[in-house]
């Protein structure tokens, strides 16, 4: 008797010192409910994705003028912006600026697509100094629209590998935003596998994936939706880690970004309102806004990218004014 109440006060003791550890390491930051805005950096040419590495410095995607002048670009702390690869292969086709795809850091590297070679591009940048230029052609890479066109996923074929993030194990999920899947690259093999396919957000319009996070147990990813871009159609979904996709979040609309506070709660950014009688995306109608579809920050033209510095600062990316802003609260 006397040993079971050793082992039980034992047990409870261990019990409490996990939970107090455990509630130490609790974010205790709050939720933003509005931001302030300020300029960060400007000039950038059809600016698609960036990424922040371990110096604070910002890596953004850009498509040029669409004439195979994409490039990568580094934006130092002071805000200012410049070209390290250039001629990645860009194009103007349905009156905007295609084939760059985005970008992330991680160890000292940075991961790059591009949708119209369909192919990853990976630099090493852990002694980048300002100034120095990288040459495309210097790069690893590897091709991945012949494995995705293999998968005749659609009809008629199409892929355009857009965005990605590391998942479990390390390994690198990509997502495409023509064949509206998932496809997993293996960290060790660089061996390519089909882990998703992303169901239409209405029964006539696709998805049209555009963003994809790793949460620590399922993939939450944005979706554009197809045209003609009825307002409320965009979704975000969930992806488990054997691939089963459901909603997570309905009612949005052209989501470009999604990104995660320290309280592992998505935060997205709204491309534009879509108008018929214009035609075509309206100016000023971005946003950012928290999962529920609260707007957060808004005014922004043509929004493509949000990404989280420390607890409370963010920054977003307009494609349609070139610029990057720090946002805070």
């Amino acid at each position: 008797m006397m040993r079971t109440s050793i082992l039980s006060f034992g047990s409870a003791l261990a019990l409490t010192l996990v939970l107090s550890c455990t509630k130490d390491h609790i974010p205790s930051v709050s939720e933003p409910t509005s931001f302030q805005a300020s300029a960060y950096a400007s000039g950038l040419k059809a600016p698609i994705g960036m990424t922040l590495d371990n110096k604070g410095q910002i890596w953004v995607t850009e498509g040029g003028l669409g004439k195979d002048d994409a490039s990568v670009s580094v934006i130092t702390t002071d805000g200012k912006v410049s070209q390290v690869i250039t001629g990645f292969k860009s194009e103007f086709a349905n009156g905007a600026i295609e084939g760059m795809g985005h970008v992330i850091f991680k160890e000292g590297k940075l991961y790059i697509l591009n949708g119209l070679a369909n192919r990853l591009y990976i630099a090493d940048v852990s002694s980048y100094k300002t100034g120095d230029q990288i040459a495309l052609g210097a790069l690893e890479s590897q091709d991945l629209g012949t494995f995705i066109d293999g998968l005749k996923l659609v009809t008629p074929l199409n892929s355009n590998v857009f965005n990605m993030t590391f998942g479990p194990d390390g390994h690198l999920y990509i997502l495409d935003a023509g064949s509206n899947a998932i496809i997993k690259r293996d960290q060790t093999t660089k061996e390519l596998s089909l882990f998703a396919r992303i169901p239409n957000v209405t029964q006539n319009q696709e998805p049209v994936p555009t963003s994809i996070v790793y949460d620590g147990s399922k993939f939450l990813l944005t979706t554009f939706s197809g045209g003609p871009f009825f307002k409320g159609t965009a979704k975000i979904f969930q992806v488990d880690k054997s691939g089963k996709v459901d909603d997570y979040k309905t009612n949005l609309t052209t989501l470009t970004s999604i990104v995660l506070t320290p309280n592992n709660k998505p935060l997205v950014t709204e491309f534009a309102e879509f108008s018929l009688t214009q035609p075509g995306f309206v100016a000023g109608t971005g946003r950012v806004a928290n999962e529920d579809g609260v707007t957060l920050f808004s005014g922004l033209t043509m929004p493509t990218d949000l990404e989280r510095s420390g607890d409370k600062t963010y920054y977003v990316l307009s494609n349609g004014t070139g610029t990057v802003q720090k946002l805070t609260y």
